[in-house]
């Protein structure tokens, strides 16, 4: 994943896979309110194929099983490294699969009820072993890439609570919510890291990119600042950039709020009215019961 590649398209996958979830979270939640609402680890896909309902699964099954073959063969030059940061990166691509394939052979086997609270543990497997992997990460991510990796498992922690507050706390739309927002700040924080990172016309003003034919480690690229002053400025922008993904995630998902409350808030109040009607048509009965009871 040292790579620009390597960082853009698995962020590219997270990030739709985040939108994907934040708008059929908050979807579900203006149809079926707060009493009806629970959470959902996959969303079924309305397709003219029958087949097309389990694409979400699918397709996170085929690109984490390709992502490994990816790292373990070092595609496309069909050869084993055996470089301990590919099979790190390996395996968190595995328990994506594992977490995929699981679903999926549920749902077609029609044991998904009875296996419901399944996914949810190996969600919390796959964040719980990327955070591990990428706090533990046998490569020397340090200076600059080191703040970018520490950034993301910020990120990824929150994922990971996020994930397990959900599953003991499954109607509360907040926390559904704050994990699928995670996942697309996972994707876009991605996505940076390879243009900040591993292009060289976006390299912080003060610092270069090293190569790996120029550098004394297995890494396939580094940054480094020429001063301390070059550095703290780089470090700075990293944390301006942190701050304005998540704040266009959050202006994203408040319009996609208010555009679906907005469909949902009539039926919402012609059901209170309802309700009132119910209440209102009961005290009238309630009222003629004591009347005979005193006659």
């Amino acid at each position: 994943m040292g790579t620009f590649v390597g960082h853009l398209v698995p962020g590219l996958a997270l990030g739709l896979l985040g939108l994907w979830h934040t708008i059929n979270n908050i979807r579900a939640y203006c149809l079926k309110g707060s009493t009806k609402f629970a959470i959902r680890f996959w969303y079924p896909f309305n397709g003219p194929l029958s087949i097309f309902k389990y694409l979400e699964l699918i397709f996170i099954l085929s690109f984490s099983l390709v992502a490994i073959f990816m790292q373990v063969l070092d595609l496309p030059f069909l050869r084993f490294p055996f470089e301990l940061d590919s099979f790190e990166h390996a395996s968190i691509f595995l328990h994506l699969a594992i977490f995929a394939g699981f679903t999926l052979s549920a749902e077609i086997t029609q044991s998904s009820e009875t296996l419901s609270a399944v996914p949810g543990i190996f969600v919390v497997s796959v964040f719980g072993q990327e955070l591990f992997l990428l706090h533990f990460h046998s490569a020397d991510h340090v200076g600059l890439e080191g703040h970018y990796h520490w950034l993301l498992q910020l990120i990824v922690f929150v994922s990971l609570l996020a994930t397990l507050a959900s599953m003991f706390l499954p109607t509360n739309f907040s926390l559904v919510l704050l994990l699928s927002i995670s996942v697309v700040f996972q994707g876009c924080w991605f996505m940076n890291m390879g243009f900040m990172l591993w292009t060289p016309e976006f390299v912080p003003q003060g610092c270069i990119m090293q190569l790996a034919e120029s550098s004394s480690d297995s890494m396939h690229g580094a940054v480094t600042c020429n001063s301390h002053e070059a550095d703290v400025r780089a470090r700075a922008l990293a944390n301006l950039q942190f701050s304005w993904i998540l704040s266009g995630i959050l202006l994203f998902t408040g319009i996609t709020c208010l555009k679906f409350a907005g469909k949902c808030t009539p039926t919402a109040q012609s059901t209170e009215y309802e309700q009132l009607q119910i209440r209102g048509s009961d005290v009238p009965i309630t009222i003629d019961s004591f009347k005979q009871a005193d006659l």
